[in-house]
């Protein structure tokens, strides 16, 4: 029998709560705060959200865990439509019951992993894709191909944006070609990491912005001075380089992180 995972809530000196599953931080929640974002991940993914125009927007979440974003987007923007297409509904129920939703939100939770829930989506029904979603570590490979970027640019609606959360290895030879797959659909792409990351120096996390319009490199610039965490900014092209795109054949999962502080490259 396979053991069920263990979900437990940390409560921190900052009044907020760090979600584990199995003893690995899944999201960081503040009830009260919900602008309050400690993950510098969730941090850039929420510099994407800003950027589109006021008022409330439709989002649809690829992997869930303790809904930061998604909390994030209903304070900043209330009334916003949400999807979140998370597998784990045992997670989700644990998360439900421990740090309650607000009320009146439009949160609706779908028991779904993403290729499958993407899929399924109508076309041009969101203004922003966030796309979080890891299995023992890692960006499923179904969730990277080019028939799943298509699939966003069908749901995303014209100037809509796909917000995508990926992780890599100092030589960025996996980022490289899914930026190269990424842009291959959408043709304006830029792409934010703490400066040690950006700078090869360790194993991380790396936040694409992609849409079919103009992305104002500079205005992210500036945004990304506000953050507690030195964040790069730097346009895809720049990352990319001459790598070939994924296709659906050869498309693997990103790269498996190191034990955590086991691993710097120099």
């Amino acid at each position: 029998m396979t053991d069920q995972p263990r979900f437990d809530f940390q409560p921190d000196e900052r009044g907020g709560v760090t979600v584990l599953r199995d003893g690995h931080p899944q999201s960081h929640v503040d009830l009260h705060d919900p602008e309050l974002l400690v993950f510098e991940y969730i941090a850039q993914l929420a510099i994407g959200v800003d950027l589109l125009p006021p008022g409330p927007v439709g989002v649809t979440h690829i992997g869930g865990a303790g809904l930061t974003l998604a909390r994030y987007v209903q304070h900043t923007r209330p009334g916003s439509p949400q999807i979140v297409l998370e597998p784990d509904a045992a997670l989700t129920e644990a998360v439900r019951r421990e740090l309650p939703l607000p009320r009146n939100h439009r949160i609706r939770v779908r028991p779904q992993d993403g290729a499958t829930g993407i899929a399924a989506l109508r076309d041009s029904a969101a203004d922003a894709i966030v796309l979080d979603a890891y299995d023992e570590g890692r960006v499923p490979a179904n969730l990277l191909s080019p028939s799943a970027v298509r699939h966003y640019a069908r749901v995303l609606r014209p100037g809509g944006l796909a917000l995508l959360n990926l992780a890599d290895e100092p030589d960025r030879r996996h980022l490289a070609r899914e930026l190269a797959t990424v842009t291959t659909t959408f043709p304006h792409a830029v792409v934010l990491a703490l400066a040690d990351v950006m700078k090869g120096r360790r194993f991380g996390n790396y936040v694409v912005l992609a849409s079919d319009a103009t992305i104002d490199i500079d205005e992210i610039r500036r945004r990304a001075t506000r953050l507690a965490a030195t964040t790069t900014v730097r346009p895809a092209s720049a990352l990319r380089a001459t790598a070939k795109p994924f296709t659906d054949e050869d498309v693997v999962a990103s790269p498996r992180p190191p034990e955590l502080g086991a691993w710097r490259a120099r």
